[in-house]
């Protein structure tokens, strides 16, 4: 089977988060859209076919598809089916429903392991740990929303955890931290502090106190301790983020919190504003609040040199046991020579 996820309707719009992926490899719910695509059409015995799909679909266990004479596959219900994410604020706003989906998908006829008896829990049957993972001394409700671990991810003593909530494969939750649903703390990310309706993809780190709510962070970001962000406004009144499709702000809803880049970074005690959304490869530190639209490669109030970015990321990615990749700076120097 050779798909193509075009994600060209959406490119700009899904800015930052499309500078440095397709719009297929977004994580919302607990898989990236590709993912969820090739489980759910291999499990509907679609195989051996070369086809387009639009890389803004969220598809669930119970989507239908067919494929037109122009090999492009189209969905069948998908009004009863699907979501679509067009801007970045979608993914926290659809991602109770995908958790939910993705859960159904994931962990159907398979049996979860053992609940340690040191926990607290409110309908197990929600629950589903993978092999390798470590969850004791915790409480977890999954009355309001399922609860899934991750293969070896690790939940340290004093968690609360509220479905619907996703800890992928590898991440860690860290001591006392509260997990609001509905969030996704993404592939050997950490986490820590109290989390609210928010993603985080992979490798990063909100790994102490402070909050963070209605957000969606990117890959290789850390928040510093003490970071924290609004998601409400002092007025109860709409929120506006930054539009990259139309270069302008627009309305989003009553809550939105910070969209960030792959790659960036905020100091300790940092405070965003409601609606903010930084760039790839910024280093965020200021006496103040730092600006609600903080563009690619800003250091502080200056443009990041471009060799330092490449050393930086290094650094951080060597905490983890990796190495920036060719890929990965051609990505970047591309973005760095379109930047102001």
């Amino acid at each position: 089977m050779k798909i193509i996820f075009d994600d060209s309707a959406v490119k700009e719009s899904l800015w930052p988060l499309t500078a440095t992926r397709n719009a297929a490899d977004i994580r919302v719910g607990i898989l990236t859209i590709r993912e969820k695509w090739e489980s759910v059409l291999s499990a509907a015995g679609i195989t051996g076919v070369t086809g387009t799909i639009n890389a803004s679909h969220i598809i669930s266990p119970q989507t239908r598809f067919d494929i037109n004479a122009n090999q492009v596959i189209e969905i069948k219900n998908e009004q009863e089916t699907c979501r679509s994410i067009q801007f970045p604020w979608d993914i926290f706003q659809h991602n109770d429903w995908a958790v939910r989906q993705d859960f159904e998908l994931i962990t159907a006829g398979r049996r979860s392991q053992p609940i340690s008896a040191t926990n607290q829990v409110i309908a197990p049957h929600h629950i589903f740990i993978e092999e390798g993972a470590s969850v004791e001394c915790s409480m977890i409700n999954a009355s309001t929303g399922p609860v899934y671990i991750g293969k070896n991810a690790l939940v340290m003593e004093g968690c609360m955890i509220r479905g619907p909530v996703a800890l992928c494969e590898g991440a860690v939750l860290k001591m006392g931290a509260k997990l609001y649903g509905a969030t996704t703390i993404g592939p050997y990310c950490s986490a820590g502090g109290e989390i609210k309706n928010a993603v985080l993809f992979a490798n990063s780190n909100k790994a102490h106190d402070g909050y963070l709510g209605d957000s969606v962070i990117g890959e290789w970001c850390n928040l510093g301790a003490g970071t924290s962000n609004s998601n409400v406004k002092n007025t109860a009144g709409e929120v506006k983020m930054w539009n990259n499709a139309i270069k302008d702000f627009t309305g989003v809803g009553i809550k939105a919190g910070l969209i960030m880049g792959d790659y960036s970074r905020a100091a300790i005690h940092t405070a965003f504003n409601t609606g903010t959304v930084v760039g790839v490869c910024c280093n965020i530190f200021s006496n103040g609040f730092p600006p609600k639209l903080v563009n690619n490669f800003t250091w502080g109030d200056k443009k990041y040199e471009f060799e330092k970015a490449l050393k930086d990321i290094d650094n951080w990615k060597k905490l983890k046991g990796q190495s920036i990749t060719e890929e990965e700076k051609n990505i970047l120097q591309q973005l760095y020579n379109q930047s102001n």
